[in-house]
């Protein structure tokens, strides 16, 4: 397995292919709209904005697995990120990041890029760079502003 043979599905159940995202700079974070790193979503906004032009990718991947942050339905919290933080880049329904019933997708990041804490995700808003070549580049932890990332996707962007 290989990062360009997962699938996930927007908020509205529409099945995305990494396959489709070859050639780009993608960034896939796990979210939640009611945790104190919410604010996050503004600079993930803004990466998106300034770069999305030029290859980057921006996927957030709601979650409820950390203090059930993350309570709403797929459509309400797509429609709370994109009026309380201007979200227009790509949210997929809610999903697992953790135990047996863990998205492939996240399997598959965890077990190419894991932490000092090990392969689990410890909270929300943990970040994982992928290059153009869809190889898994770098994780970031939750605490990690995306501003702080931006250096790095440049050069990623820039490696075309």
């Amino acid at each position: 397995m290989d990062f360009y043979s997962h699938t996930i599905n927007t908020s509205t159940g529409k099945e995305i292919s990494m396959q489709d995202l070859k050639g780009k700079v993608v960034l896939i974070v796990n979210t939640a709209t009611q945790c104190g790193l919410t604010p996050q979503f503004d600079g993930l906004e803004e990466l998106h904005q300034k770069y999305g032009d030029q290859g980057l990718v921006i996927i957030g991947t709601p979650c409820n697995q950390f203090g059930g942050q993350e309570p709403l339905k797929n459509d309400e919290m797509a429609e709370v990120c994109r009026i309380n933080h201007g979200v227009t880049f790509q949210l997929t329904e809610k999903i697992k990041v953790n135990g047996p019933d863990t998205h492939p997708l996240f399997g598959y990041l965890k077990s190419e890029l894991g932490s000092i804490l090990g392969k689990n995700i410890k909270w929300n808003f943990t970040k994982f760079l992928i290059d153009r070549e869809g190889n898994p580049h770098k994780r970031y932890a939750p605490t990690t502003s995306p501003s702080k990332i931006e250096k790095e996707i440049q050069k990623l962007l820039q490696a075309a």
